[in-house]
């Protein structure tokens, strides 16, 4: 763990940088005791790039916190682009929202409060890209409102895939372990979408991301 942590560190100064806005963000977090499961910079880093590589001008984010990782991702957008967030507590989406100000991203992100799968029905997309960060258990239910709310060409990424290696015991008793079997198991049986998936080690533990592009349906 040590040197995942060395690493990172490494990454982090060569190729991420240092950013007073996101270390505001995540100072205010702790300072409200919100749990500290934001994304690592360099991954916060890789949202951001996917965004920009896919040249997403609309962004669905499940999972709000304090929204660092929804910096990262506002700030993929062209003029004109829009991100929806949807975060269940409330007090972490008002501390998201001050952290949005701050980073002068409040103008093209919207946060709404709400269990997920009741805000996910009131939303029009189609978004370019989706982000799943949200409670896993219910990362199935997520999945098929992240496809009818995309198009063909639009990226689905699901954070904490791995669980430190818990995706692989079938006879895991951990509904987060099984809610995320089943989005892989969904994931590799659609038809319309090309998907994988990557383990992680890091400042983060031992982990990692899904990836899915849509495809014709």
């Amino acid at each position: 763990m040590s040197t995942w942590d060395a690493v990172d560190t490494y990454i982090n100064a060569q190729l991420v940088g240092e950013d007073p806005i996101l270390d505001a963000a995540l100072a205010r977090a702790a300072a409200a005791g919100l749990p500290a499961h934001d994304v690592a910079p360099n991954q916060g880093k890789l949202l951001h790039l996917l965004a920009r590589i896919s040249g997403a001008r609309t962004i669905l984010e499940l999972g709000t916190l304090a929204g660092y990782s929804t910096i990262w991702l506002a700030r993929a957008l062209p003029e004109g682009g829009r991100l929806v967030t949807l975060e269940a507590e409330p007090a972490y989406a008002e501390v998201a929202r001050a952290n949005l100000e701050d980073a002068g991203l409040a103008d093209r992100v919207e946060v709404r409060v709400g269990a997920a799968l009741e805000t996910l029905p009131r939303l029009e997309g189609p978004f370019d890209l989706v982000f799943l960060d949200a409670d896993k258990q219910r990362n199935p239910e997520y999945l098929e409102w992240a496809l009818r709310l995309t198009r063909p060409g639009s990226l689905i990424v699901a954070d904490n895939v791995v669980r430190d290696g818990e995706l692989a015991n079938a006879a895991s008793e951990d509904p987060r372990v099984q809610g995320i079997r089943r989005f892989t198991e969904l994931l590799g049986a659609a038809s319309n979408v090309t998907a994988t998936a990557v383990q992680t080690v890091g400042s983060k533990g031992w982990d990692g991301f899904a990836l899915a592009l849509v495809e014709a349906r």
